[in-house]
């Protein structure tokens, strides 16, 4: 198979789809690859490191969409790249199409095969491929929400472990799978006073054998969100669903009883946000104040350490992509089905339910469509 790795257009993104020992990797299988020059500088790749483990390095974005059996990216196609996307083509990358009907729709004109690494599950019923990401992306969220809080960014002026004789800052994390478990492990080696809502007791009963007796874990529901969250110096936004957009759990009205200066960090931004008052930002503008309050919202976190990012999102997607070049797209999503639930448009048609449900569009069972 032919793979190519375009580099990454999306606003500071510097992460690249596959490094050099990835690259290495698909020619010992005997497939060959071609990267967009200049795809890996932003961390630390030169051309000549893609040379030295087999690629063939091309100008531009238009050669690889042109020539490439399979496109491996890190973001979602941007409108110029879904534009390059043809019938019969497999692209494999971050999709999040649940908030984006725009990319939808031009997948779904391009007839491609579209393979989402945030619906691909594994025996554990997780999610093997998003969960490198939430790692980096829930510890990022305390490093961002302790700089928002210091009051030349427009917060509180409040240290997040406190110093002896003041309290420390209030840190609630909404929802507790792998992006908030990072997010309380990094706040609590802060020395933050740390509460966690979730909806599964199960979970909750985990993390507090995980961290015992300096975790408050509380259940969720909206009178127990809200009274958190109003207590709240720092708020993550730490809930998923997996392929479907986030629930607006923390409303306008919340926002608004909050003390002026507290910060709020939407990670579920990647999925629509799960604050009444989110929309996107970058990382070159991360933060906007709404209600008083610092809203940090970019959407793709782990881009600002791109380096660490991209060497943990290789570990995790290198053999689904040695398998679907080794077998075959068809083959390897029919025989694999924690490959399976990752398909999320084939020929003009949505393959995931909770996608098709939030773009309202018909929803074709995956293995239906493949036949």
């Amino acid at each position: 198979m032919l793979i190519g790795v375009p580099k990454e257009i999306k606003n500071q993104e510097f992460r690249v789809g596959m490094i050099p020992a990835s690259v290495r990797e698909l020619k010992a299988h005997g497939h060959q690859l071609i990267v967009e020059q200049d795809a890996g500088v932003g961390i630390g790749f030169c051309n000549d490191a893609y040379r030295d483990a087999g690629a063939e390095i091309v100008a531009s974005a238009e050669e690889v969409f042109h020539r490439a059996d399979m496109i491996v990216k890190v973001k979602e196609p941007q409108p110029h790249e879904c534009n390059m996307l043809r019938e019969g083509q497999v692209l494999f990358t971050y999709l999040h199409l649940a908030p984006d009907p725009e990319q939808a729709k031009l997948l779904l004109a391009s007839g491609c095969t579209a393979i989402a690494y945030e619906t691909v599950t594994d025996d554990a019923r997780g999610l093997p491929l998003l969960s490198p990401m939430s790692e980096v992306a829930g510890r990022m969220s305390i490093q961002a929400g302790a700089h928002c809080l210091e009051k030349y960014q427009g917060g509180s002026g409040v240290l997040l472990g406190g110093v002896p004789g003041v309290a420390p800052a209030n840190v609630v994390v909404i929802g507790g799978g792998v992006v908030g478990t990072n997010a309380i492990r990094m706040a609590m080696g802060m020395e933050a006073r740390v509460t966690v809502l979730d909806r599964s007791l199960r979970r909750l009963k985990e993390l507090d054998f995980q961290f015992g007796s300096k975790l408050m874990t509380i259940y969720a529901t909206t009178e127990s969100i809200e009274k958190y969250v109003l207590d709240a110096d720092l708020v993550i936004g730490a809930v998923l669903v997996p392929g479907a957009a986030a629930p607006r759990l923390v409303t306008r009205q919340m926002l608004r009883e909050m003390r002026n200066g507290s910060v709020v960090v939407d990670v579920a931004i990647d999925q629509g946000g799960c604050m009444e008052t989110s929309r996107p930002t970058t990382h070159a503008e991360p933060t906007f104040i709404e209600e008083g309050i610092v809203h940090y919202c970019v959407a793709n976190m782990p881009g600002g350490v791109p380096r660490t990012a991209t060497f943990a999102l290789n570990n995790a997607t290198l053999p689904f992509i040695v398998e679907l070049a080794n077998k075959g797209y068809r083959a390897a999503l029919l025989e694999n089905p924690h490959l399976l639930n990752g398909l999320n448009v084939h020929h003009g048609m949505v393959t995931y339910e909770a996608v098709a449900t939030a773009i309202d569009k018909s929803y074709t069972l995956a293995k239906i469509a493949l036949d």
